[in-house]
């Protein structure tokens, strides 16, 4: 009897756990008649209440941006009834590694990262942004407000912040600019170095630890609302062309199923007033239906990056 009983207290103790992983729109049922019921637990945790896990590199500051990320990953467990877990990482190639040992279902990709992914796991898009009715930015390099450099040149022999190897705005932009001149960094700069985060490099420039940097537009547009005490200690010398919107990406391998709920969530998203929030918090006013070929050339650059 005693044993019977603490194994009833096991099977609730184990739908309870089970209850408390899920979103609070599911309802699992287990039929205690069969005896298998443990097995029936096991199999239905593993199958339908699987989580969706969404990756992320802190380009912003984690703290202020974690919110905005939170109401969208929200918006998607209560659309696809599954908990939805959220992995943040420092660097682009960090969530490019997720995403190619198959840790990871959907990733926010950057512009370069998506250029640059050659991970076993293959990936497709999954949806565009889109801000101020179009999916492009421009590279900003920027100096320290009262510094006297005017342009690109004044910036030889001088100390540069580049934000991530995989950046487009933060670091491949200016590559191509120097190349463009038969430049190479190490020679043009003093030194340079690599902050990981758009707010540092924008921080290392207003409190001169950098004579200059490179930014991508968004993220100024987003400082100037977040932090315009740091703006007001930077300025503009140069825009350095224009590229695509980093895309969201999600693994090929998902089912068609589940990768057509996903598009149907994202392009449908700023419907919501609560995931409106987070897409605003973020700069992004919609997703669109990605256009793959748009992207080739950047890929197509990335796969000759070592001559950069």
């Amino acid at each position: 009897m005693l044993r019977a009983a603490m194994s009833s207290m096991l099977v609730v103790l184990c739908l309870l756990l089970v209850s408390c992983q899920t979103t609070k729109n599911q309802a699992i049922y287990i039929d205690f008649t069969d005896k298998g019921a443990q097995a029936e637990i096991r199999r239905t945790t593993e199958s339908i209440h699987k989580p969706i896990r969404i990756a992320l590199a802190s380009v912003v500051s984690a703290k202020d941006t974690i919110g905005y990320y939170r109401r969208i990953a929200d918006y998607v467990a209560n659309q696809l009834d599954v908990p939805v877990i959220l992995v943040q990482r420092n660097t682009y190639e960090e969530v490019n590694q997720l995403m190619a040992n198959g840790a990871v279902d959907i990733a926010f990709s950057s512009t370069g990262a998506y250029g640059a992914y050659r991970g076993l796991t293959d990936v497709e898009l999954l949806a565009m942004q889109q801000y101020q009715g179009n999916s492009l930015y421009t590279t900003y390099v920027i100096v320290n407000k009262s510094s006297t450099i005017e342009n690109m040149e004044g910036l030889r022999g001088k100390s540069f912040a580049f934000t991530d190897p995989l950046s487009y705005s933060g670091h491949l932009s200016v590559m191509q600019h120097l190349k463009q001149k038969k430049e190479l960094p190490e020679r043009y700069f003093s030194r340079f170095f690599y902050t990981y985060n758009h707010d540092k490099s924008i921080w290392a420039v207003a409190n001169n630890l950098a004579d200059g940097a490179s930014i991508d537009s968004m993220i100024y547009d987003y400082a100037q609302e977040k932090t315009p005490e740091l703006i007001d200690q930077i300025r503009i010398i140069a825009s350095i062309g224009s590229a695509l919107t980093g895309p969201i990406i999600m693994r090929k391998n998902l089912s068609s199923e589940m990768k057509e709920q996903l598009r149907k969530i994202f392009l449908n998203m700023e419907k919501s007033p609560e995931a409106r929030k987070g897409m605003q918090g973020l700069l992004i006013d919609r997703f669109v239906m990605p256009q793959p070929n748009l992207y080739e050339p950047l890929r197509n650059l990335y796969n000759r990056v070592d001559e950069l």
